[in-house]
């Protein structure tokens, strides 16, 4: 029990642990002759170990009676944690399991400790802590990257619920405690694994192919079942599934269910599988496998995806991830395609590097922070990762294959040279490569690209591992199968697996927590901090800073610190900001460093740009059964064109940074509404001046910024083999923005790519789309009828409605030339109508798949409509 004096403000708080020796009781009242349905409230005497009695006057009945009920609940579970141990060791996760109350109630004692929590249903857990932690909602964890980010509601909050500072919540709030309590117990035991864990080996086939589009049409036993004992898991992953351009835009594919039953008409006949998950993210598809008998040892099993392709999301290239627990080891397995063509492999250095930026599980319970790929005990990463040879003739390189000089050619191999020059995949392991290269064949057959580009043979389809106790016991191509331009790859490894030792663990377990009982009532932490103020100087959109500071444990018990939102906020810091990590453990003279990270998304840039939002925050480091740091974060942000209205960049003939604040500000505070666009553009559009000498000159018809864009474009990229769906660079993305912001260059910098994606980056930041907003769900209407959808073009505010024109000219051109630079009708209608016609953002999370090919219906009269349209 923690009992605060409200009387003395800064007084240290009283602790009165629940154990055997602690006594709780309702003081009798008086007997009423009538019976009043009003609430009478009720007192309570308390007493606890070597401390004073007190009474308390809790006014409102249910609560005391709920508060009562509560400790009588820890007191019985005390009594049972106290009970000889059962006869059957192997039961105590069991009991441990069939006592969650204690979890949440657990206030001092070797009481019962859920060592698997995430393995209960999310119901489950919200039910548990709606009914244990009352008002106070755990902090949540740092804001999720944009395209996942999902509404957290306050849980068990009352609206009109008065306002409490974070002391007043500590004081009423002695769950939260044993919330905290069982986190600190379940980091000093992984802390001290060893001495509870026993290493056990496990077989793990890993597989990858990349089927080029084709389904199956043989069985995949020569690539599956290659060894003579059984593996206990199966990690498979495929690239280049579909090919289609509906597989390509997110949609559902027929090829995922022919190589998934493929794939299970072929596993191993001498043991009996069950799959344990799927994840697919368009061409790339990671089966995950495992003998029946090992399902109950596996839990925590989580997916994601990450896109790389064009606009960093489309799902053309990238990576898709599962990651699980198997008894105390934490695995995840990657499966990715990383950029094509020889001379990329800095493109495929930054896909690898974008996947682990981007790539993180969120747990279940959200108040947990989110797991990255490299926070696992074992990390097995598969695919077609597409690193090339750096000889140019294929001949050379086909003739030193004929010779079987592997070892020669492998210096030449771009994996091999990025990873010993640290610049992808550094901390990664891979086997000795004894096979000739996987890619590229004519279809169907053993011989090599005969087509007229002639390709070089390579090692695109590789295997790579991190972590310990991981044995490669094999390493190899499958010659045999012929579906594709590549040959799959497996690997079997032989896995050290921490398995748990359940009466080491027992009596460890309860060794820490009576530890933890002397030292917490001895002492309290505290935190030491290198820095409490943070500037960031000329923050510019999509542009990283990053600021480090360390914090110290120079208390004498090990601390947990979180960073925790501010009263009435749900999240911890403003969404152009991040801190990294959020929350964490720290042993006594133990330190670590914090990362504080500012990014301008998308999300973030209009306020900015408006001065609706300022380089300002607070940040609040909260220390368990301690106190709360104040974190200072101020800077000076830079405005961009990207992110700023269509309206107001038509009325700035000069690049926005020329542009004084004070009028900045006026010229982006756009209408909300259609009607005011409408209405703007008859009356104060025409006057558009920023200064004297452009007082009558009327606005730009399209922005400067779309026309330098789409100009270049026209003159040196309609030929351009895959323009919009090769992504840029993200070095020349920076130089475009930098360059748009700050002058009116006569040519743009970077690749046609970094152009073209630099044009789809300004189109999706606008606050309001191409087409507004409000004439979204007409144009889907209407979507049918090519004469309805020019008429909708037709109601749209003059710039908007210039825009839209002048793209689907430009794309109509780009068309044209299909035959070099790849571009097709779907392929553009699909990706600029996520663009130009995006629902309203009340409706973003209802959009059906109906709803898209509507949207792309509604684009396509316009891309096949002749010029004069």
């Amino acid at each position: 029990i923690v009992i605060h004096s409200q009387e003395k403000e800064n007084s240290d708080p009283d602790y009165i642990p629940i154990n055997s020796r602690f006594k709780c009781v309702q003081e009798a009242e008086e007997t009423l002759l009538i019976d009043i349905a009003t609430n009478t409230g009720c007192k309570v005497r308390i007493q606890g170990d070597e401390t004073a009695e007190r009474l308390f006057e809790i006014p409102d009945e249910e609560r005391c009676l709920g508060f009562l009920s509560e400790v009588q609940s820890i007191q019985e579970a005390h009594l049972k944690a106290s009970l000889p141990e059962p006869k059957d060791s192997a039961s105590w996760h069991q009991v441990e399991q069939n006592l969650p109350g204690l979890l949440q109630a657990s206030s001092s004692g070797a009481l019962g400790f859920e060592d698997d929590f995430n393995a209960l249903s999310l119901e489950d857990k919200r039910n548990m802590q709606n009914h244990q932690t009352g008002s106070r909602r755990e902090p949540p964890p740092p804001p999720v990257p944009q395209n996942r980010q999902f509404h957290r509601e306050k849980e068990g909050t009352s609206r009109d619920q008065p306002k409490v500072t974070n002391t007043m919540r500590k004081m009423f709030l002695p769950s939260t405690q044993s919330g905290q309590r069982e986190g600190l117990i379940k980091h000093v035991l992984a802390k001290r694994e060893k001495a509870y864990v026993n290493l056990h080996n496990f077989r793990f086939f890993v597989g990858t192919w990349n089927v080029n589009g084709q389904s199956p049409d043989s069985s995949l036993e020569p690539w599956l079942v290659c060894d003579t004992e059984p593996p206990d898991f199966y990690c498979i992953g495929f690239q280049e599934l579909d090919l289609s351009t509906e597989a390509f835009f997110y949609f559902d594919s027929a090829k995922e269910q022919e190589w998934l039953a493929a794939v299970e008409k072929s596993l191993h006949p001498q043991a009996k599988y069950k799959k344990v998950q799927m994840v697919r993210l368009v061409g790339m598809m990671l089966l995950i496998f495992a003998r029946k008998d090992q399902l109950s040892n596996i839990r925590e099993i989580m997916t994601e995806s990450v896109g790389t392709g064009i606009m960093g999301k489309m799902g053309n290239k990238g990576g898709v991830a599962v990651r699980f627990v198997f008894h105390n080891t934490t695995f995840c397995i990657v499966n990715s395609h990383l950029a094509a063509h020889v001379e990329d492999f800095e493109r495929r250095n930054q896909d690898y590097k974008d996947i682990c930026a981007r790539m993180s599980f969120v747990t279940p319970d959200d108040s947990l922070p989110q797991l990255n790929i490299m926070k696992h005990d074992v990390v097995i990463w598969l695919g077609d990762l597409n690193y090339r040879l750096c000889l140019p003739d294929a001949s050379e390189v086909k003739s030193l294959i004929s010779k079987n000089e592997l070892q020669k050619l492998l210096t030449y191999d771009q994996l091999n040279i990025q990873r010993t020059q640290k610049k992808a995949f550094a901390d990664f392991t891979e086997g000795e490569i004894k096979f000739i290269p996987t890619y590229k064949y004519d279809s169907k057959t053993d011989r090599w690209d005969s087509s007229g580009k002639c390709r070089v043979p390579a090692w695109c389809d590789r295997i790579l591992w991190r972590g310990g106790n991981v044995n490669q016991l094999r390493y190899c191509s499958h010659m045999d199968l012929k579906t594709s331009d590549h040959k799959p790859v497996s690997t079997l490894f032989c896995i050290g697996v921490k398995v748990v030792d359940e009466q080491r663990y027992r009596k460890l377990f309860e060794d820490i927590v009576r530890i933890m009982d002397r030292m917490e009532n001895d002492f309290l932490p505290s935190l030491e901090l290198s820095k409490r103020e943070f500037e960031f100087e000329n923050v510019k959109f999509r542009q990283l800073q990053k600021q480090k500071f360390q914090i110290t444990n120079n208390g004498q018990v090990t601390c947990h610190f979180s960073f925790i939102p501010k009263l009435n906020d749900s999240h911890y810091c403003k969404p152009w900001l991040r801190a990294e990590p959020c929350e964490g453990y720290l042993e006594p003279d133990e330190s670590t460093d914090i990362s504080l990270d500012v990014y301008v998304s998308k999300d973030s840039v209009t306020l900015l740009n408006s001065g609706e939002d300022k380089i300002e925050d607070i940040l609040v480091l909260h220390l368990d059964r301690g106190k709360d740091y104040f974190l200072t974060i101020s800077g000076t942000y830079l405005p961009s064109c990207f992110g700023t209205s269509l309206e107001a960049l038509c009325r700035m003939r000069r690049p926005i940074r020329e542009v004084p604040v004070t009028k900045l500000i006026d010229l982006v505070s756009f209408p909300e509404t259609l009607c005011a666009l409408c209405h703007q553009e008859k009356s104060v559009l025409p006057l558009g001046s920023l200064d004297g000498e452009e007082a009558s000159g009327m606005p730009l018809q399209v922005p400067k910024e779309i026309w330098l864009l789409v100009d270049h474009l026209f003159k040196h990229a309609c030929h351009q083999e895959d323009l919009f769906q090769t992504p840029g660079m993200q070095e020349e993305l920076e130089q475009i923005i930098d360059c748009l912001d700050t002058n009116i260059p006569e040519t743009i910098p970077g690749s046609n790519h970094s152009v073209a994606e630099a044009l789809l980056i300004f189109l999706e930041a606008l606050p309001e789309p191409v087409i507004c907003y409000e004439l979204y769900q007409r144009c889907l209407d209407w979507s049918h009828n090519s004469r309805l959808c020019r008429q909708v073009i037709f109601q749209l505010p003059r710039c908007h409605r210039s825009v839209f024109q002048y793209l689907m000219l430009f794309l109509r051109e780009l068309l044209k030339y299909s035959e070099d630079n790849n571009v097709t009708v779907a392929m553009i209608a699909a990706l600029f109508s996520s663009l130009l016609l995006r629902p309203p953002p009340n409706l973003m999370a209802k959009q059906t798949q109906q709803d898209r090919q509507r949207a792309i219906n509604f684009l396509y009269s316009f891309l096949l409509a002749g010029d004069e349209e």
